[in-house]
């Protein structure tokens, strides 16, 4: 059964997930990710595939695209869950020239939601 408190709980992480890669920072990314966690390029020609803290190392040495003026343009597609502990979110956003993709898949643990898998690709954003 999905509670409403498990959704605004979700939006509440996603909001941490986006404000980090925004402010390019893993602070803030650390209060939406499983330390366990997976970091995962789909992208074709462009494949990776890292432990959170690796990931959080990369993050924290980008210039944050709040930093450059860059508007900050995120949405959550759909929320879907399987039971009371595992759900999986599709969301979009733009930044650094490039228009993500990114399937994450969440875990109910310790006491609270937490992103377990972040797998994603990308489009370089058409110039207008």
């Amino acid at each position: 059964m999905v509670r409403e408190e498990d959704i605004s709980s979700i939006i509440g992480v996603l909001e941490n997930y986006f404000e980090g890669l925004y402010q390019a920072d893993s602070t803030i990314l650390a209060k939406a990710f499983h330390p366990d966690a997976r970091y995962v390029n789909a992208k074709d020609g462009d494949y990776m595939n890292y432990a959170i803290p690796d990931y959080f190392a990369r993050v924290d040495q980008r210039t944050p695209p709040a930093g450059t003026g860059q508007v900050r343009e995120d949405v959550i597609n759909s929320i879907e869950f399987g039971g009371d502990r595992m759900a999986f979110v599709k969301a979009t956003m733009t930044m650094m020239g490039r228009d993500y993709l990114d399937f994450l898949t969440l875990v109910y643990d310790d006491g609270r939601w937490q992103i377990m898998s972040k797998v994603f690709s990308y489009i370089p954003k058409a110039s207008a």
